[in-house]
């Protein structure tokens, strides 16, 4: 006589199965890739661009943000980049969107050590100019003086624009000065 609670007959064929996925289980893996869809959608075009997707994930991830938010149209195009990326390498592309963040947050600190030292140049004047050459000889001592100087005269005369030498100067600082 079998025990009801025997845990044999509560077994079913694919228990076994390794394949075998549960519904609950396939529901976490799509809500991974929407979420990853979520995420590339919220990137800017420069940023998607360099994550060197497929040709349809990129059309569709383009697609999405001409898309209102909030509307049906807009969670079935995300379904839909759900569904186009169970063909992707998910970890390689989490590892690119990170890598790809990171790559902005270095260039706003880059852009930040830039604009300080352009206000360290306008304000200190020469001796401000010898010791960013005696740290960075790679710069050009002429080019520097000169940028100084015309951004000085055009910051005299609209002190509450930004000028075109400071900018310049500060695309010159950040472009020569990798740290």
């Amino acid at each position: 006589m079998k025990i009801v609670g025997d845990s044999e007959h509560f077994k079913q064929p694919f228990d076994h199965d390794e394949e075998y996925v549960s519904r609950a289980e396939a529901k976490r893996e799509i809500a991974v890739y929407q979420e990853l869809g979520i995420k590339l959608v919220a990137l800017s075009k420069s940023q998607i661009k360099k994550l060197n997707l497929d040709e349809l994930l990129f059309d569709n991830v383009m697609k999405t943000k001409t898309i209102k938010i909030n509307t049906e149209a807009y969670r079935r195009q995300l379904q839909f980049i759900g569904k186009i990326m169970r063909n992707v390498d998910i970890e390689a592309l989490q590892l690119d969107i990170k890598n790809v963040l990171n790559q902005n947050s270095n260039e706003s600190a880059k852009q930040n050590v830039a604009e300080k030292l352009k206000e360290q140049l306008l304000s200190e004047g020469d001796a401000a100019v010898q010791d960013l050459l005696e740290k960075h000889p790679q710069l050009e001592r002429q080019k520097l003086r000169q940028l100084i100087r015309q951004s000085i005269k055009e910051l005299a005369k609209k002190p509450d624009e930004a000028s075109k030498s400071s900018i310049e100067l500060v695309k010159y600082l950040r472009n020569e000065i990798s740290e």
